[in-house]
């Protein structure tokens, strides 16, 4: 039996990587969103002098801090368990570790709370935000642009995904955080290369732009992160000129690619769509907050006749607001998990799709 008649009111919680998350959001009959609450603790500090997530020490500051975030999330709206319709966990994709953590407390909190449990794919959350944000209407074209995953889908509906195009190496973000280590700049490195590109020449380095013209609507970043690499050794030491300089460089290319490459799934969606392809193009993930990377898909929404939807920054990043959404829009179509579920590393929105040649793991 569905629940699309009456209020839901649904706990989410967001272990996937490196941030703590929980959030309460309460889903209209209409299928209007609001969220109560939204409470977020980074793990940046505790991961800076790597240069990157290590995966065993975002698994333990979970268990350190999860508790006390749905504590004050449950505070700040003003709920109790008893109130709730459900609880919604990320279960994959992500670090096994902290997915554990985040869906095993799930799972203790329906059981003693007598509540639905459903396990959200991270990319669901991503995919669904702009519906509780700008109630957004099916169909549209999603970019996902994020540290983890960098893809374009087609969305006709809750758990309907059609994969256009996906990263056959690193993604979007990955790339970012890469370039600003290789670099010596600090972690996480997508805003601070941003910031340092602002201050640069972009036509400096002719860095190259992979997959342009391609095809298909697969993107790839390993060959312009190791041109910037190379170009960073020749330049050693190197000087705050060459720094805004290659981030200016590299930002413009990686811009670019994505511009060609978003372009291309909109021909591939409308082509395989038709007149089902809707006229809404939304940008999802931490990447979509690159201010660059904004301006150029606008151009290019306006160019196709699309409506360009970004979720608020905060909401771009992750989040438990967007798993308490995307587990009320499945409890609306009743669709519920046992508490078997399991936590998935991988787990692809459109199963289906073919693996691109290279993908990997990104497939």
């Amino acid at each position: 039996m569905t629940s699309t008649m009456r209020t839901l009111t649904v706990l989410g919680i967001e272990t996937s990587c490196d941030e703590t998350a929980a959030a309460l959001v309460r889903r209209a009959p209409d299928g209007m969103g609001r969220i109560l609450a939204d409470v977020v603790r980074s793990q940046a500090g505790e991961h800076a002098p790597f240069g990157g997530v290590v995966p065993e020490i975002a698994a333990r500051a979970h268990v350190a801090v999860l508790d006390r975030v749905i504590g004050e999330a449950l505070a700040e709206a003003g709920l109790r368990f008893h109130q709730l319709d459900a609880v919604a966990a990320t279960a994959g994709p992500g670090l096994i570790g902290g997915l554990l953590v985040g869906l095993t407390t799930a799972k203790a909190i329906a059981f003693a709370h007598a509540l639905p449990l459903i396990a959200v794919n991270h990319l669901e959350g991503h995919a669904l935000t702009v519906r509780l944000t700008d109630g957004a209407r099916f169909p549209y074209l999603l970019v996902l642009v994020s540290g983890g995953h960098t893809q374009t889908l087609g969305v006709t509906g809750v758990g309907r995904y059609e994969r256009i195009g996906t990263t056959l190496d690193d993604a979007l973000g990955e790339a970012f955080d890469k370039t600003a280590k290789l670099i010596g700049l600090g972690y996480p490195g997508g805003p601070e290369v941003e910031r340092r590109a602002a201050e640069g020449n972009p036509a400096r380095f002719d860095f190259p732009r992979p997959m342009i013209g391609a095809d298909n609507a697969h993107f790839s970043f390993s060959g312009l992160k190791t041109a910037l690499r190379r170009q960073a050794e020749k330049l050693a030491p190197l000087s705050d000129t060459d720094i805004a300089d290659l981030c200016a460089s590299f930002q413009a290319a990686a811009v670019e690619v994505v511009g060609d490459r978003v372009e291309r799934a909109i021909a591939l969606w409308r082509a395989r769509v038709g007149g089902r392809a809707g006229r809404t193009l939304v940008v999802a993930g931490g990447v979509a907050a690159n201010r660059a990377l904004a301006a150029r898909l606008g151009e290019i929404a306006a160019a196709a006749g699309f409506d360009l939807l970004v979720p608020p920054a905060g909401l771009c990043t992750d989040n438990g607001a967007m798993i308490a959404w995307a587990g009320a829009e499945r409890l609306a179509l009743g669709l519920v998990d046992d508490l078997a579920a399991e936590a998935r590393a991988r787990w692809p929105l459109d199963p289906a799709a073919p693996v691109a040649a290279g993908a990997g793991v990104k497939a």
